[in-house]
């Protein structure tokens, strides 16, 4: 339902997307939108895992410190894909760069096959990260729109932790092709990436299924494809779950038309009216950053220099480990619509923090084993995960729709701009001696648990609210006349 009056449309559409029964149509946005993280978690794993592989003579003979420059590579790429394609998706829609940026991953990853040499396989890497910075973007903001509010914690938490899907995809891809019994050396690392892209192929089958965001159409004035929709949803949810009616929506929004956003825009929200949200959106995102990409890209090197763990199973090692992160967001996921979202940030970041300490102290006792040291790794981030996921959530639901991709962007910016540095530090570190991994660890147990602070200070209290009711649209403030 839809009225206009005065330049202004008031429309229920929001809280008839929110009233909605969970259904296959949710499950079908779930899978199509959160193979996005499943092909990333696919890749870092595969290039974690080819991280002692890569510095043999029958590859590209690589340093450990060039091992760790071409995670940077692929980092800055997201960076500057999360700029580029967050304003297009806020100005051009979701769905038309959430399927264009799918291309350019897998694209670059097949061409990463083919890598010849350092610069090659920098270059492709960066255009990899690239298309996946704007699908972070594009994803978590379709994502929040599209499911009911009640239950958009979990559902985002999941998603999220489906990266570790993509790790234990990864890890069981490379102990057959790094195995040079099975594959020679030199073709293995090659077939990792050009098997991985192959995988994600179907996925934009998928997507092309899903339709454009409502609630971003309804902000850019165009009610009546929103309305056309979400009436298709409706019959498609009532069809599928047999139930021949859905309860009546409860209130209504009104907006006014304004010009697009753009990056000031974003900046005047979040530093003048959100500069709270803007510190916990900001802490939250690059503690996780740092502590993830240090310690994921570095995995395969810490077991091969220091517990001799051959290339060829480190995926082995890898599985448990990218089971447990995945766990961690289903198992704990339900508690952020239930208990909080302040109060379990605040668990998981500080709980992960103290175990991430006390593993490095144990590691630099020389009490661990390759299987304990995996092991305690897995405990820490079982926690870790479900705050990194929650961590997403918390950018991508607490500021205005009109400016949700960009603003998800620039808190990813920032983020992976500090992580950029993680794996190239944590490699010098390993590198120099022992002693690194416990400095490593207790610096990134030092930023989880300033994420745990901030968490408790500035925490939103998002769960189970409307987006419209978190944070006003920019095109519902008619008293700014803007």
């Amino acid at each position: 339902m839809s009225t206009a009056a005065s330049g202004r449309t008031t429309t229920n559409i929001p809280q008839r997307m929110d009233r909605l029964p969970w259904s296959r149509w949710h499950r079908l946005v779930v899978i199509a939108l959160g193979v996005t993280w499943v092909l990333d978690g696919l890749e870092v794993t595969i290039v974690g895992a080819l991280g002692a592989v890569l510095t043999h003579n029958t590859t590209l003979n690589f340093t450990p410190s060039e091992v760790g420059l071409t995670a940077s590579a692929y980092l800055a790429g997201s960076v500057l894909g999360a700029l580029v394609f967050s304003y297009l998706t806020d100005r051009q829609g979701r769905k038309k760069w959430f399927l264009i940026t799918l291309f350019i991953y897998l694209s670059a990853t097949v061409l990463t096959a083919f890598a010849w040499n350092l610069w090659s396989f920098l270059l492709f890497r960066f255009l990899a990260g690239a298309g996946i910075g704007g699908e972070y973007a594009a994803i978590n903001s379709a994502v929040d729109e599209l499911i009911p509010a009640r239950v958009r914690g979990h559902t985002d938490l999941v998603i999220n932790g489906s990266w570790w899907l993509g790790a234990v995809a990864g890890a069981l891809l490379t102990i057959p092709l790094l195995n040079p019994l099975v594959v020679p050396e030199h073709l293995g690392w090659r077939l990792c990436f050009g098997l991985g892209a192959i995988l994600g192929l179907s996925v934009v089958l998928i997507r092309r299924l899903l339709p454009e965001s409502p609630r971003w159409l309804v902000t850019q004035g165009r009610v009546e494809e929103a309305e056309a929709i979400v009436a298709d949803i409706e019959e498609t949810v009532m069809r599928s779950e047999g139930i021949e009616s859905l309860p009546e929506p409860e209130g209504s929004l009104t907006l006014s038309p304004r010009t697009p956003a753009g990056f000031g825009t974003v900046a005047r929200e979040l530093l003048r009216t959100y500069p709270k949200r803007t510190v916990l959106g900001l802490t939250l995102m690059v503690s996780q950053s740092f502590l993830y990409n240090a310690i994921f890209f570095t995995f395969a090197i810490v077991l091969a220099k220091f517990y001799d763990v051959p290339a060829g199973r480190v995926g082995l090692y890898i599985i448990p480990f990218a089971l447990v992160n995945f766990l961690g967001p289903l198992l704990l996921g339900r508690f952020f619509d239930t208990v909080g979202r302040k109060p379990m940030i605040a668990l998981t970041y500080g709980l992960s923090g103290i175990l991430l300490a006390v593993t490095g102290y144990l590691f630099s006792q020389g009490y661990l084993t390759a299987m304990t040291q995996t092991l305690a790794w897995s405990a820490v981030f079982f926690f870790a995960s479900a705050g990194a996921s929650s961590a997403y959530l918390t950018v991508s639901e607490i500021f205005p729709m009109e400016i949700r991709a960009m603003a998800i962007a620039l808190f990813f910016v920032v983020a992976q701009g500090a992580a950029t540095v993680a794996p190239w530090l944590f490699g010098m570190l390993i590198e120099a001696s022992p002693m690194g991994v416990l400095y490593s660890n207790l610096i990134g147990a030092g930023l989880m648990m300033a994420g745990a602070v901030v968490a408790m200070v500035f925490g939103v209290k998002a769960e189970r609210r409307a987006l419209e009711h978190i944070a006003s649209p920019l095109a519902a403030r008619f008293d700014e006349g803007k």
